[in-house]
């Protein structure tokens, strides 16, 4: 039955009038997005793994090489180079970093509105479906956690712009190829995914396992039948990037140690516990090994030693763990510092070492080492997901003194001699150690912080039954399967990040699950619209039925 022209006439009215208020609701948090950023001091933060990324740009700014620093990739150093190179003053860094922010809360929401053409049927309204796009991007852009990591010298920094602009792609080559069936727009989306997944883990290793998922949509994308042009043009732009990206870090690496044995240092001392358990067996069965019995035996006694000392040393760090790898790492006198001195130049040598205890201890110890990535994962989704931050005030004294620790050792000065903008930083960051304000987060947005924290894991579990459900009884929801693939793809994106700083890292490390916060809270919208799905179609068809 046709509905009366009144009716629609007053339905199409209140649609209007609701995209007025949208738009000017979004215009008012975007104001306030840019006051809570741009009220701050714009003096960048520093901590212990600044130097790694800013002496690169500080040696080209004083006429040295630039090159790498304890084998950090030299995408965001040279992102540093540039910002100083221009502005010639370190708060230009923030105020570039800040910019990057807002434009990511932006992406957000153009992401939520691009996915409502997967769900042409929904029962969720469109104003409803707008609304719950509005509240997460004013999550993000107000959040104080995001304006802190836009505040810092650090590549997470800039990750949550890499992350918007790499979902935002992805779900538009998901759209213009299996939906629209536009193949000009689906050819470049696809390459810029390629692009924006290749910067991403270039920036920020630790999402090396998210890239694997991002480029799924690409696979799929060169897997379909049809679409040879396109197909050879994606592929070559794909070489190209990675290319240009790889190639530079490699010759790069060359010329720094530590680029080769980050890794395989870092392996060992996170898996210190289980390899030194699976040295005692060794010597115990007298297993062959391709070091000497001696020699094994004062490596097992030593790192024994060292792991209690670490735990002694501070209980309070690396709880989980039940020891410090950084104190095994980083500390003069400890296991890695040992093994250097006895290795000497031999660098291969001492790598060839680490990696080979560090496989040989899942090969024997599988089960060990599965449970320790398990409860390091654990700590990501329960019991309250970290990603979100809830903190009540946030005193800036504190990090900028610890920012003027960091950044307070003879090779920086040395370097800076003759940088002004260099001696201002640090005279303006001595001033904010002390003077510094203290940001107190809203409770209006404390609040929705905490509600997302405790009901992620409860969320998600559920969104993904129902997601089984979309593809087991296509039949009665098969309008909802793409909604269901969007959230098993969220969940992999996140699950892929928490996977791999289990295994070669820790979750106990704050920004490793703060810098996933753009992921986490899409993610997390995308579970409550499938739930809503499910809700309303139940309800209708209650209705129905009476």
């Amino acid at each position: 039955m046709a509905l009366p022209a009144s009716s629609e006439s007053s339905r199409a009215k209140t649609g209007s009038l609701w995209g007025v208020c949208y738009w000017i609701l979004f215009a008012a948090v975007f104001i306030w997005a840019i006051w809570q950023r741009f009220s701050l001091p714009l003096d960048p933060i520093a901590d212990a793994d600044t130097w790694s990324y800013l002496s690169p740009a500080l040696r080209k700014l004083t006429g040295a090489e630039f090159g790498h620093t304890n084998g950090r990739n030299f995408l965001y150093p040279g992102f540093l180079y540039l910002i100083l190179s221009v502005f010639g003053d370190f708060r230009a860094i923030p105020f570039a970093q800040h910019l990057l922010g807002l434009i990511a809360g932006i992406f957000f929401l153009l992401t939520w509105r691009r996915l409502r053409i997967f769900v042409p049927k929904s029962l969720v309204s469109s104003s409803l479906h707008d609304a719950l796009g509005l509240v997460g991007a004013t999550i993000y852009l107000v959040a104080t956690e995001t304006i802190r990591i836009e505040t810092q010298l650090r590549p997470e920094g800039i990750c949550g712009f890499l992350i918007s602009i790499n979902l935002y792609v992805i779900i538009q080559v998901v759209a213009c190829c299996f939906v629209e069936r536009r193949r000009i727009p689906a050819l470049a989306f696809g390459i810029a995914t390629v692009v924006s997944s290749l910067l991403l883990v270039s920036v920020r290793p630790s999402f090396g396992f998210v890239v694997i998922v991002a480029l799924l949509p690409v696979g799929a994308f060169l897997l379909q039948r049809g679409w040879g042009r396109e197909k050879i043009v994606l592929s070559a732009a794909a070489a190209v990037t990675a290319a240009l990206l790889f190639l530079p870090e490699h010759f790069l690496a060359r010329n720094d140690e530590i680029s080769q044995t980050f890794l395989p240092t870092m392996l060992f001392v996170i898996h210190a516990d289980l390899i030194r358990d699976q040295m005692a067996a060794d010597l115990r069965e007298n297993a062959k090994v391709p070091y000497s019995r001696d020699w094994l035996e004062c490596v097992h006694a030593t790192l024994s030693s060292e792991i209690a000392k670490s735990h002694a040393a501070d209980p309070r760090r690396y709880p989980l763990f039940g020891f410090d790898p950084e104190f095994l790492w980083f500390n003069e006198s400890s296991i890695a510092a040992q093994l250097r001195r006895e290795f000497g130049k031999n660098v291969s040598g001492r790598c060839a070492f680490y990696r080979f205890y560090y496989w040989r201890t899942w090969q024997h110890r599988p089960l060990d080492e599965l449970k320790k990535v398990a409860r390091q994962i654990s700590i990501y989704y329960f019991p309250r997901c970290p990603a979100y931050t809830a903190m009540k005030v946030w005193p800036l004294t504190d990090v900028y003194q610890q920012g003027l620790t960091s950044l307070d050792f003879s090779e920086y000065r040395q370097t800076t001699a003759s940088l002004r903008m260099a001696a201002d930083f640090m005279q303006r960051t001595t001033s904010l150690a002390h003077t510094g304000p203290v940001v107190e987060q809203p409770r209006l947005v404390r609040l929705p912080l905490r509600l997302l924290a405790a009901s992620n894991l409860p969320w998600l579990f559920l969104a993904l039954v129902l997601s089984a459900i979309t593809f087991w009884r296509p039949a009665h929801w098969n309008h909802l399967r793409w909604l269901g693939v969007w959230v098993v793809f969220g969940f992999a994106y996140n699950g892929a990040s928490c996977l791999e700083v289990a295994i070669v890292n820790s979750l106990e490390v704050y920004r490793y699950m703060t810098v996933q916060m753009y992921a986490t809270l899409l993610t997390q919208l995308l579970a409550l619209w499938l739930i809503l799905e499910f809700v309303f179609a139940m309800r209708r068809q209650r209705r129905g039925g009476m």
